[in-house]
């Protein structure tokens, strides 16, 4: 129904930064991991979201949020010099993951207030359908 759209459209945020928290919590979690399953160091993640259009009852309505995918950074991997490290190669160079944990913060400070403002959305739209309720009494 069309007149609850902002608690929908509001609960897709909350999801998606839920989210984006998730994976920024790995990428500190993992910010020494050197041997991952697949071999070679841990690589950042990144949430990737996109809007999600509603076009099935009014054209070019926004319908919230949603996660495109998550993908790898691309940027390069850092080369630590650690001999005695059991990743090191015959150099003594360790390769250790792209997470950087001040960037990581920063994004979670940026996550965190979304979700907040999320939050906010939804208690005002809440507000305002209690009211509406308060004037047909």
């Amino acid at each position: 129904m069309k007149l609850f759209s902002s608690i929908s459209i509001a609960a897709t945020g909350l999801s998606a930064e839920r989210l984006r928290m998730d994976i920024i919590a790995s990428n500190i979690a993992n910010v020494n991991t050197t041997r991952t399953e697949d071999g070679g160091p841990y690589k950042r993640k990144i949430a990737v979201f996109k809007e999600n259009l509603d076009n099935s009852i009014n054209n070019n309505k926004l319908g919230g949020v949603e996660v495109a995918g998550i993908v790898e950074d691309t940027t390069p991997l850092k080369r630590v010099y650690d001999p005695n490290h059991p990743d090191a190669d015959e150099e003594g160079f360790v390769m250790m993951p792209n997470v950087d944990i001040l960037n990581e913060m920063a994004d979670l400070i940026i996550a965190t207030r979304s979700y907040e403002a999320n939050v906010t959305a939804l208690n005002a739209s809440k507000s305002m359908f209690l009211k509406a309720l308060e004037i047909g009494r």
